[in-house]
């Protein structure tokens, strides 16, 4: 199957493509406008657990792209603060909530009690934390999760600390990558013994979410999601590296081609002017959501140069598209459909749209290529912007 229907469902796309051979457009329209909807608005609830101190309400946070003295971050501490389980919305995406549990490191802790007690069905994944070796607890709860067909994911958290004190230690020896190893090996151990038999551990530092295995985690979920969470989880990720930048031009590629099909359904039903109106308000609604997932809106700009101590002006002065500093809009929109080739594409199309039965596929091709195109070349430049930004933004000064 071509990569581009990667982002739907096997039968979603043989029921799009029958509606279409039956010529059904209608039909087709309204399966691609549902599915589109569906991608949007597909919720996605993670739950963060282990026991206290492991470091989840900062985790939390981070995922979310979030510092934890923001405003609307989880509450972190020394000491257990979560009581009960706490939703923790994401800022830009409203329906993806990552849940902050309670501690699991009571002497009366039981796995299948904990996970009744905090409705283990509302989540899609759990990741279990641990900032040193997985204990009995640890071990409990995944089998319980395991035996109501949930997925989960081992992390250990502050790999940075341990590396740090190995490097007081042992001045002359210290190795990266051997202590690295060291601390997964030592935890995969203690999950095998404990009988968990081919566990992953993913190893992490919360403070610096980019490094160690933050990316192997990444790929990982995004495997093993439901094809329809998957982008929404991608595009939800916090813009802290090179590669999270790609993962979400390639999500977003991938989506391109849906618009495009939406657009040409609806330039095919013979309505003066109905193709180009709705062509507006898909370029606006994908171009939008293109900007604000690579953090190159104002606010997260904003947001960006004060974490890493640096002036907004400076991150925009390596934008080069024009389009990026601009507020995306209907007058916008309008302007770059209306000018040179691509606008004699829409007047051509407006004019066949009219004409019964000839015009409609004439119509609908030139409306996929007007939007396809626009959406194409608009990813494509934004990409490119937004990995200049996070360059520039993560230059050490001379």
């Amino acid at each position: 199957m071509d990569s581009s229907f990667d982002i739907i469902s096997d039968e979603e796309v043989q029921d799009i493509r029958s509606a279409l051979e039956d010529g059904d457009l209608c039909t087709a329209t309204e399966r691609l406008s549902k599915s589109l909807r569906e991608i949007e608005n597909a919720p996605l609830n993670i739950a963060i657990t282990g026991e206290s101190g492991t470091g989840k309400s900062t985790f939390v946070n981070a995922i979310r792209g979030m510092d934890d003295e923001e405003e609307g971050s989880a509450k972190t501490g020394v000491v257990e603060t979560t009581k009960v389980p706490t939703p923790y919305v994401h800022p830009q995406y409203p329906n993806v909530t990552v849940w902050d549990l309670p501690g699991i490191g009571t002497p009366n802790f039981v796995a299948d009690s904990y996970l009744q007690s905090v409705e283990f069905s509302r989540y899609d994944f759990f990741i279990i934390l641990s900032s040193e070796r997985f204990k009995q607890n640890d071990i409990d709860l995944a089998k319980a999760i395991q035996a109501m067909n949930k997925k989960f994911y081992f992390v250990r958290s502050k790999v940075d600390s341990d590396l740090n004190a190995s490097m007081i230690r042992r001045k002359k020896t210290f190795n990266e990558e051997n202590v690295l190893n060291e601390i997964r090996n030592n935890c995969i151990q203690s999950l095998k013994d404990g009988g968990i038999p081919q566990p992953q551990v993913f190893l992490l530092s919360f403070l610096d979410l980019d490094k160690y295995d933050f990316h192997e985690m990444e790929d990982t979920l995004e495997k093993e999601l439901p094809e329809h969470k998957r982008h929404i989880f991608l595009i939800s990720l916090p813009n802290i590296s090179l590669p999270v930048l790609e993962k979400k031009r390639q999500a977003f590629r991938k989506d391109i081609w849906k618009w495009a099909s939406l657009s040409c359904g609806v330039a095919a039903v013979p309505v003066p002017g109905l193709s180009v109106v709705c062509d507006i308000g898909i370029l606006v609604n994908a171009m939008t959501s293109y900007k604000n997932a690579f953090g190159l809106d104002e606010n997260s700009l904003e947001k960006l140069a004060d974490k890493l101590g640096k002036d907004v002006s400076e991150l925009k002065s390596v934008i080069k598209s024009p389009l990026v500093i601009k507020e995306i809009n209907k007058e916008l929109v309008t302007t770059l459909l209306t000018r040179g080739a691509t606008g004699g594409l829409m007047i051509v199309e407006y004019v066949v749209s009219n004409v019964p039965m000839l015009g409609s596929l004439a119509a609908g091709g030139i409306s996929f290529a007007t939007t396809y195109w626009m959406l194409y070349g608009f990813l494509k430049e934004i990409a490119e912007d937004a990995v200049r930004v996070l360059t520039k933004a993560l230059e050490t000064p001379v």
